[in-house]
């Protein structure tokens, strides 16, 4: 067996994954034989393992050097890709750098060399200037969603990240869209593409398109009646405005509804609660805006619901890849309020939703969300966690759900009913010797 088959063995075990899919073989041969390539496959495909894994072959474990640098347009994306990469179980060191958090964290990981770098394009273009990052052994380079990046004005970002490496050798450029063109200062030659894109990217077979009349400009009455039909099944809202995203999240709240609201103006630490508590089951609904239609890998969504109107099929389209993802099914439903009308793009496709004769509230969830002040730089992980959650607290395995441990705080999801008795029984304990603060988060 080559070493190469071990490995990929290895990291499909770690990643619960029987084989490659076709997209992602192809990936593989092609990183062997090519040193650009543009690889264009829909949201949710496993672009993210298609590159990743021919990026291993090419880093050389025993040296103590920066290879690769993955560029992405969003931090969310960055840690998806970060966590992803460690969850292969390869040893190889990764760091991921973005904003909204210290960069002095940043400059100390970068201090023990990590091969490879994750992060958006402000920060990285930072650390290079300030001299944290050493360009000269990165040979790879990865571009992940590069359309977004370019739309998002990082470009001359990007053209200083890339003129600091002098010896980049292999150019990896991934999209979910088609037709973007490349910037010349990327210095693409001759690139070869992988293109896995249909033309119709929201037709997937498990997508279905459904649509529903507001009488009133205002939704939001529509939205309550979609998500009690919805019942416990998850769903995104999405609105085109942060202003909404609150309005909704507050009205629904109000009527019984467990939501969380999710847009960029918002802190670090409660974007990463607002995504913990959705996907731990915490709550079953997430208001946003399109912030949240790239780069979040959160499985098992139900529903995706256009509060608003997308402004263009494109956007549309990756709204709809949060959910129907590998496997799995969903429907995306418009609403269509007065003087609004479905677009071009779905008119022959969507049906109208036909919602039940009664209606009732959703059942609350199941689980609640601890907030521990404490993670990775304390030297805290998910096993001294569950310890500490078990012996100290008293739970049962089946007690504890998802747990994410951030690098100064962690959030565990622990069933409802137990964690009254829990917080009781281990308010004056320690974890791993340390007083640590913890809150139910509401």
């Amino acid at each position: 067996m080559s070493e190469h088959t071990f490995s990929l063995t290895h990291i499909l075990n770690n990643l619960n994954i029987e084989s490659l899919n076709a997209m992602q073989e192809d990936a593989l041969e092609a990183h062997r034989t090519h040193e650009e390539i543009i690889l264009l496959s829909a949201t949710g495909s496993g672009k993210t393992l298609a590159f990743l894994a021919p990026l291993l072959e090419r880093i050389d474990r025993d040296s103590n050097t920066t290879q690769a640098l993955i560029i992405v347009p969003s931090r969310e994306l960055a840690l998806q890709i970060e966590k992803v990469f460690k969850t292969m179980g390869t040893g190889v060191k990764v760091t991921c750098c973005y904003g909204g958090h210290l960069r002095e964290t940043e400059e100390n990981n970068l201090k023990d060399t990590p091969a490879l770098i994750v992060g958006t394009p402000g920060r990285i273009a930072d650390h290079i200037r300030r001299e944290n990052i050493r360009t000269q052994t990165i040979h790879s380079l990865i571009l992940d969603e590069f359309d977004k990046s370019l739309e998002q004005g990082f470009d001359e970002e990007m053209e200083f990240i890339i003129g600091s490496l002098p010896a980049l050798r292999y150019r990896t450029l991934t999209s979910a869209t088609e037709a973007v063109p490349v910037p010349d200062f990327v210095g693409l030659s001759n690139p070869h593409y992988l293109n896995y894109l249909t033309g119709n990217e929201s037709e997937k077979e498990s997508l279905s398109i459904e649509w529903i009349e507001s009488p009133d400009t205002d939704k939001q009455e529509t939205l309550f009646d979609l998500l009690c039909m919805a019942g416990s099944r998850s769903a995104i809202v999405f609105c085109n405005h942060r202003e909404t995203v609150e309005d909704c999240s507050h009205y629904l709240k109000k009527k019984g509804i467990y939501n969380e609201f999710y847009h960029g103006a918002m802190e670090q630490r409660d974007r990463d609660s607002a995504l913990c508590k959705f996907r731990n089951g915490t709550v079953n609904v997430l208001v946003t805006t399109d912030l949240a239609a790239r780069g979040l890998d959160i499985p098992n969504i139900r529903y995706i619901i256009h509060y608003h109107l997308p402004h263009t099929e494109e956007i549309f389209t990756h709204r709809n890849g949060r959910t129907a993802r590998m496997e799995a099914s969903g429907t995306a439903i418009l609403i269509v309020g007065p003087g609004e009308y479905l677009p071009e793009y779905t008119a022959e496709k969507a049906k109208p939703v036909q919602l039940p004769a009664q209606l009732e509230l959703p059942e609350r969830p199941k689980w609640s969300t601890l907030y521990i002040g404490a993670g990775k730089k304390n030297k805290i992980n998910k096993i001294d966690i569950v310890g500490f959650l078990s012996q100290q607290g008293g739970l049962k395995p089946e007690d504890i759900g998802l747990i994410e441990v951030k690098d100064f705080h962690a959030f565990a999801a622990v069933r409802k009913s137990k964690l009254g008795a829990a917080m009781e029984r281990f308010k004056h304990e320690k974890i791993k010797n340390r007083k640590v603060r913890m809150d139910i988060m509401k």
